[in-house]
């Protein structure tokens, strides 16, 4: 599916040939009411960062050919079809340098059912575009969760969309949210489990974390049992494992603003890990603000990985946990104003990062939690030069795996995403 403004969210990148980057390139879609003959292309004016590039020295690629702007006008077998995207392809040496770009551009099509004083139509359109670099080689892997997508996803995205998304920024994993991700719920059809493998294997993504829920309040009566608990968590295992999923995710009901876990999260992990092992699949549960590391909850956990001797039992880390700033002008959940007092459980928690390095032999995966990454790629809230610099000294090997949590304006997620990962990998590259 394209979008909808001119200028592709998809397609923004240097160009590589023979080694050295050699330009930049990205996509169009056909701003027309209708298909046409290449030939009646007349030119695209770019302007990037102010810097204006004449409407001839860009390539045009269409239907996997590549042309001069002279070709173009001279070919007679291509045409530029409504569902099918241009690549404007500008020779730079060097290209861009990663972050937020300032591109503008302007095509030039000619239209013969207008009198030649009228039929050369400009169609002018910009955007802030992400230029993500390589993912650098290291322990440290990059995924995407589709919760970052909420809201665009099955309105203006569907699921392969998103998994065009993630390819196109050069991340290679895709966390999932089993109840929001997955047709017909606990029990989709085989047609398409086949379906999301054939997605894996078209866009070279790898299933990392299934989010999970156990519904301990799903009565208003009562509350779950232990078995019935343990029945949850067994059901998503056997589905995370069928879908490639190394680790759920199992968010248990909670009876505190501590998020303190309901009574029966022990007793029915504890009976769910022999099949967690024979699957091999991690049960993880999430340490999330407010909740910081030296706590009793996280603290639980840890005694019940010693106590067990687990391998299948690990902790996942939100980063939300240390933020430093409150999330004012972007968070999904609230708006306080300057002035106001920030309620106690959405206040910064600073987690210091001792604290994290002391639980990382323990620590499975993370969830890089964000809320908003401005045009400088720097973000007020999470400190992920610190984050980076310590999971890099402290060896560990892993996922981050994007989790966009700001304000849900159509499309916003896919652009803060692509931000998110230009300002990582930007980072490790400087270590």
């Amino acid at each position: 599916m394209l979008d909808f403004p001119i200028i592709q969210g998809r397609g923004f990148r240097n160009v590589v040939e023979g080694g050295r980057v050699t330009g930049f390139a990205f996509q169009l879609r056909n701003p027309n009411y209708r298909g046409f003959a290449a030939s009646l292309l007349d030119g695209v004016e770019v302007l990037v960062d102010g810097e204006r590039i004449p409407d001839h020295v860009p390539l045009w690629t269409l239907q996997g050919r590549t042309f001069t702007l002279e070709e173009l006008r001279a070919s007679t077998d291509v045409r530029w079809q409504l569902d099918e995207p241009a690549t404007i392809t500008v020779p730079r040496p060097g290209g861009l340098s990663a972050g937020v770009h300032e591109l503008e551009a302007v095509v030039q099509l000619r239209r013969s059912y207008f009198p030649p004083l009228v039929a050369r139509t400009p169609f002018t359109a910009s955007a802030k575009a992400v230029i993500v670099p390589p993912a650098p080689a290291g322990g440290l892997r990059f995924g995407v969760s589709t919760y970052s997508y909420s809201g665009d996803v099955h309105t203006s995205m569907t699921l392969e969309d998103v998994f065009a998304d993630i390819a196109d920024l050069g991340a290679d994993g895709i966390e999932i949210l089993g109840e929001g991700n997955i047709p017909g719920y606990p029990s989709p059809d085989s047609a398409w489990i086949d379906g999301w493998h054939g997605l894996l294997e078209k866009y070279g993504l790898t299933a990392t974390n299934y989010g999970s829920w156990v519904d301990t309040t799903r009565w208003r009566d009562r509350d779950l049992t232990v078995e019935e608990g343990a029945a949850q968590i067994q059901l998503d295992l056997r589905l995370a494992a069928r879908l490639g999923f190394t680790s759920v995710r199992p968010k248990f009901g909670v009876t505190s603003w501590d998020l303190d876990p309901h009574p029966i999260w022990e007793e029915a992990v504890e009976r769910s890990l022999d099949l967690a092992a024979e699957l091999d699949v991690v049960i993880c549960p999430e340490i999330h603000a407010p909740t910081p590391i030296k706590h009793p909850v996280t603290q639980g956990y840890l005694e019940f990985i010693e106590r067990t001797g687990s391998e299948h039992f690990k902790l996942l880390i939100d980063t939300g946990i240390f933020q430093t700033e409150p999330v004012r002008d972007y968070a999904e959940e609230i708006d306080v104003e300057e002035g106001e007092e920030v309620p106690a459980h959405l206040r910064p928690l600073a987690v210091p990062m001792a604290d994290l390095v002391e639980v990382l032999p323990h620590v499975h995966f993370i969830q890089a939690k964000f809320f908003d990454i401005d045009d400088r790629l720097h973000d007020r809230h999470v400190p992920w030069d610190e984050i980076i610099t310590t999971l890099r000294t402290a060896g560990w090997s892993g996922w981050l795996s994007s989790e966009y949590e700001g304000v849900r304006a159509p499309g916003r997620g896919r652009d803060q995403v692509r931000r998110q990962h230009a300002l990582l990998r930007t980072l490790c590259a400087g270590r």
